[in-house]
């Protein structure tokens, strides 16, 4: 089988996926939307938590040309990329119980905030315990996960539960457990994952949504413009002045 053969067929897996959370999520999307525009015009803040691989559709929501500037990265040190060392600490600091809590009470967030909390397996103590305290202090909680680790994989909270259990609304991302669409004869494992553009995707549809609801409202969402284009800084200038106190990737 040829190299070309291969990527193409993981174009069609991710397109397959993408057509899927299109068609069976779309209901959920837009809910969430409207959870966030509502957030928005009540003067409350947003936040995205991601631990692992899962911090990449969290941070390509914050600080976005085309995006809302009110989404703020909840970040949790060492388990948001790769550029911990060793690479391996993130995944253990996923397990540690007590972590989010700690995370939570020293953040800005408060009751009437809205938290996406992203985790593909969503059965780590991290994004459970996130969920259960982020509720708990009264924000609203989308989780965006997929639903098919919650019966092929055990729980490794304690309560035996995952974050699909503790979300106002939750996102399937329609990922197969082990998150590998491809195989092949000749490799022991199976390779190229698709949960990085089908969960950024369910962001950003999300975030659509959002935009659209705070018009109908007759609200003008607060987006950011590319600084790469002509009057793209000072766009972005007058919109983080206006919602300042609310945009906290900025101090």
């Amino acid at each position: 089988m040829s190299e070309s053969k291969l990527a193409g067929q993981f174009f069609d897996a991710a397109i397959g996926l993408l057509e899927r959370v299109r068609d069976e999520e779309a209901t959920r999307i837009n809910e969430a939307g409207t959870v966030i525009a509502e957030a928005v015009a009540s003067g409350n803040r947003l936040f995205a938590f991601g631990a692992g691989h899962s911090s990449l559709p969290a941070q390509d929501v914050v600080y976005r040309a085309g995006g809302l500037a009110l989404m703020n990265f909840l970040a949790v040190p060492g388990t948001a990329g790769v550029d911990v060392m060793p690479a391996t600490l993130g995944s253990a600091l996923e397990r540690v119980d007590g972590l989010a809590g700690a995370v939570l009470d020293s953040s800005p967030a408060s009751a009437g905030d809205v938290l996406v909390i992203i985790s593909l397996s969503g059965r780590n103590a991290l994004p459970v315990e996130m969920a259960m305290n982020a509720r708990a202090i009264g924000l609203k909680v989308i989780g965006v996960t997929s639903m098919a680790y919650a019966t092929g994989t055990r729980s490794r909270h304690v309560s035996g539960t995952y974050l699909k259990d503790h979300c106002d609304i939750v996102l399937d991302s329609k990922i197969a457990v082990g998150d590998a669409e491809l195989s092949l004869d000749g490799i022991d494992a199976p390779f190229a994952p698709a949960s990085t553009v089908v969960t950024s995707a369910i962001m950003q549809a999300v975030m659509a949504a959002a935009a659209g609801e705070l018009v109908a409202r007759g609200v003008e969402p607060p987006l950011l413009r590319s600084g790469n284009v002509d009057g793209g800084h000072e766009w972005n200038g007058r919109v983080m002045q206006e919602y300042g106190d609310r945009i906290f990737f900025r101090h």
